[in-house]
């Protein structure tokens, strides 16, 4: 009997940053993911899962919370069952948006940000550190497909929107050339 694959099945992804200066705001990153049915995989969200919220049926979860970057290690980690995920959701785009309290901030403006995107607790799968969108103010950075035979398969990459954080969830699920 040959080899095969199921795809990637648990994914956990995380941010950390530095905490701002005394003296000035604190710095507020938050992950954001986002599905989409198969019906509309490119258009509207299904549902979202970000602070204060969970999926539906418990696959994607904000397991740590940072409003401030203070801590050791990763500030925000996520964790997604996509093999539990229903076949009726075809894609799940992960972001990080930066919250606009105070003032304007940019990824310029945060201190040593960085992201990583795993598979069970040893496969790192992307890592990187948003110098390739120092002006946006939110990013997506990791996208989950379903194949035809329900395999779930990851495509990395660091997109820069220019967006608060309520329009950046409508349209974080955009299609990137």
């Amino acid at each position: 009997m040959g080899d095969f694959s199921k795809g990637i099945g648990k994914v956990e992804v995380g941010l950390k940053w530095d905490p701002s200066p005394a003296g000035l705001p604190p710095t507020d990153l938050d992950i954001i993911a986002a599905t989409f049915t198969v019906d509309d995989p490119y258009g509207a969200p299904a549902y979202l899962v970000h602070f204060d919220s969970r999926s539906p049926d418990g696959t994607i979860f904000l397991n740590r919370d940072s409003t401030d970057g203070r801590g050791f290690g990763w500030d925000e980690v996520m964790t997604l069952e996509l093999d539990r995920l229903d076949s009726r959701y075809a894609r799940v785009v992960v972001g990080v948006v930066i919250q606009q309290q105070a003032a304007r901030k940019t990824f310029a403006d945060v201190l040593n940000p960085a992201m990583r995107v795993r598979e069970g607790r040893y496969t790192v799968l992307a890592e990187d550190d948003f110098a390739s969108v120092p002006e946006a103010t939110a990013a997506t950075f990791a996208t989950f497909t379903r194949d035809a035979s329900g395999a779930w398969l990851f495509r990395a990459g660091v997109h820069g929107f220019d967006e608060d954080p309520a329009s950046f969830t409508r349209v974080m699920g955009r299609s990137h050339a």
